[in-house]
């Protein structure tokens, strides 16, 4: 097959019109759809979108390779599209796009078609081409140049195999097995150095080409014999022998999805991105030559596949993604309303409750505006993260008949889950039926009845089991005494610090949010305990820098100035770089300070009606003053105990050269 029987004319954009990067995948997008080459552009444009969020397709050098394999295309395609004046593509090399790929591959493609897109991945590593495809200026020109390299290419593809298994057989007579197998993998003489690689990406269309080809190249150009398996969508090509992998001074992985690792127990291992494959050959295969990587262990288990993924998840991770899907979509609106709601709490303490703008602001920002969209938000995409966008509707409207009842966040929670296993359980229920109405599933089939499913079931479980729990769970906070609250306040406070960001982090966030939304001011106290804990980190780090300087470089006290703003900003995250140099002794003197912060605001019954700001809403406490003082106390406790801890840079330096 040839590259032009899946780059048709017909689809060509030699004018590309879009100045943005979503608006060149809707312009690629509806070529195809006028061509009829795809059946359904929304679920495409999902799944191309799906594949940028895991790395860029803008692959540098003007090039963009949108491309995505789905059930959506009806038949393999290329459209090419060129753009005189550029678009900012979120390009590995940060330089603007000129040239686009748009692939769009069937599920179940035939293997022929994945050879076909991997040579052109191949043919668009070398420079010439790109500037010769860059002076074309219609689509007559542009086939007729593929055609050409295409010729060229399977010639010099037929010579090598040629000469490779001519090679070989002189060399089999020869009997000279280590030396045959080096020099046949590059066609050089004598000892060569000798490394493998292994290339992948999540989709296994383009970039895995394109980085075996760029260390095939350079391997030649550096005088390296080199062995590449490439991961594709097919699965592992020309995969590597255990006595290649013996041989190896080192090997390369060079991939974005899960590879089988444990072949390679006891030697060195360069672990990196598939773009890095692509855009910095020469330093992989020269540290990997050298041996200059970690010796990598097996864990004494294979790799396993999940479909659509390349790796087995575990159930806890699997369910802390969905989970994480929904907060993270929920957020915008979190913080948003929260800020509006915020400001509106302090005109109202000067202008009154019944000023124009306080109500603006809390008619946006509260329960009729961003508020009110919360659990919804969170339902639908914990659903959609489940049982992909066919959920998300039967998500969104569990989650509004959680807010409608007394079920709350938990009963958000508990429909964007169901809703979700609801649509995989028809997808299997209705797979047996005819191919021909399989176009009706997506449109009419799944979002009737997962609705109808998941509406039922909220229906009668929300009000007796999650309402009755909601309604508990408010009770015992308005109820707890002192003592109780200082000790719920320090767990929410030290949570904040375990993982900084991480799923310690985001579940004392998520509980707080959640009474916050649930019980209104009445417990904004939960809210107080987690923003001072979240706090105290960076605060931590910025005080650890400035007042121990001889126990961080200087690059880590320029670093720690950043750290003020981002602590009183409650960015808990400007700790994770110290933290991740040092965890040990960061995150325990993070986790006492912030637990600490989290006590003392239970103490002294403060009480914050905003879910995010820092200092910026701490003037809405209703003990303001107190309020920051907690966190103060326990920034300096952790940045004490951070600043003693630390061993000076001299000395770590010494016992370092000591130990060499």
């Amino acid at each position: 097959m040839r590259i032009t029987d899946l780059m048709i004319k017909e689809v060509m954009i030699m004018d590309l019109q879009s100045v943005s990067k979503e608006a060149v995948i809707d312009e690629l997008i509806t070529s195809l759809t006028a061509s009829g080459r795809i059946n359904d552009p929304i679920l495409f444009k999902e799944m191309i979108l799906k594949r940028e969020g895991e790395s860029s397709t803008g692959i540098g050098g003007g090039i963009a390779m949108p491309h995505a394999k789905t059930k959506a295309v009806n038949e393999p395609t290329v459209v090419f599209a060129k753009s005189k004046q550029g678009v900012d593509y979120e390009s590995l090399d940060g330089e603007p796009a000129h040239l686009f790929f748009m692939i769009a591959a069937p599920e179940g493609a035939a293997n022929t078609h994945l050879r076909t897109l991997a040579a052109l991945s191949k043919l668009l590593i070398d420079s010439d081409f790109i500037a010769q495809l860059m002076n074309t200026s219609t689509p007559d020109e542009v086939a007729a140049l593929f055609d050409e390299k295409q010729a060229e290419a399977d010639a010099k593809e037929e010579a090598k195999q040629a000469a490779k298994a001519a090679k070989e057989a002189e060399q089999q007579k020869e009997n000279a097995r280590e030396q045959v197998a080096s020099s046949s993998l590059t066609g050089g003489e004598g000892a060569e150095p000798f490394v493998v690689a292994v290339t992948a990406c999540p989709t296994g269309i383009a970039h895995t080409f394109m980085a075996e080809d760029a260390l095939i190249k350079k391997a030649q150009e550096m005088g390296v014999a080199i062995r590449v398996e490439t991961n594709g969508s097919e699965g592992a090509g020309t995969p590597l022998t255990a006595d290649e992998i013996r041989r190896a001074s080192g090997v390369i992985v060079a991939a974005d999805k899960k590879v089988e690792m444990d072949r390679f127990d006891g030697k060195p291992v360069l672990q990196r991105p598939v773009s890095d494959g692509i855009r910095k050959p020469e330093e992989l295969i020269r540290k990997a030559m050298n041996g200059e990587a970690p010796v990598y262990r097996s864990s004494g288990q294979a790799a396993n596949s999940e479909e659509g993924s390349g790796e087995k998840v575990s159930v806890g991770s699997k369910i802390y993604k969905d989970l994480m899907n929904g907060i993270s979509h929920m957020l915008p609106f979190v913080v948003g309303g929260g800020i509006l709601l915020a400001i509106s709490f302090l005109f109202e303490q000067t202008l009154g409750q019944d000023n124009t703008l306080v109500k603006l602001l809390q008619t946006i920002g509260g329960g009729d505006g961003a508020f009110f969209f919360l659990i919804p938000i969170l339902a639908g995409f914990i659903a959609m993260s489940i049982g992909d966008r066919p959920a998300l509707m039967p998500g969104m409207v569990g989650g509004l008949m959680a807010v409608n009842s007394n079920a709350g966040f938990l009963g958000g929670l508990a429909a964007g889950f169901l809703a979700g296993y609801v649509v995989i359980f028809l997808r299997k229920l209705l797979k047996g039926l005819p191919k021909a109405i399989d176009g009706l599933k997506p449109i009419l089939l799944y979002p009737v009845l997962g609705l109808l499913i998941t509406g039922t079931i909220s229906y009668f479980i929300f009000d007796p089991i999650f309402g009755g729990i909601n309604s508990w769970l408010v009770n015992v906070l308005n109820n707890l005494g002192t003592g109780n609250a200082i000790i719920l306040g320090l767990i929410l406070g030290g949570m904040m610090s375990i993982d900084m960001g991480g799923p310690f982090n985001k579940a004392a966030y998520t509980f707080a949010i959640g009474v916050f939304t649930s019980s209104g001011n009445t417990n904004g106290m939960m809210m107080a305990a987690v923003m001072a804990g979240g706090m105290v980190p960076p605060l931590a780090i910025a005080l650890a820098t400035t007042f121990f300087k001889n126990k961080f470089t200087e690059q880590e006290r320029k670093s720690g100035l950043t750290n003020y703003v981002l602590g009183l900003s409650f960015i808990t995250e400007g700790a994770i770089p110290f933290a991740a140099a040092d965890p040990l002794r960061v995150l325990t003197s993070c986790i006492i300070g912030s637990a600490v912060a989290g006590g003392l605001t239970q103490l002294w019954h403060i009480n914050l009606p905003a879910p995010h700001g820092g200092i910026f809403v701490a003037a809405l406490a209703n003990h303001a003053l107190l309020f920051m003082l907690a966190v103060i106390i326990g920034a300096v406790i952790s940045g004490l105990i951070l600043g003693v801890w630390k061993k000076p840079i001299a000395k770590k330096l010494a016992e370092q050269q000591k130990a060499a």
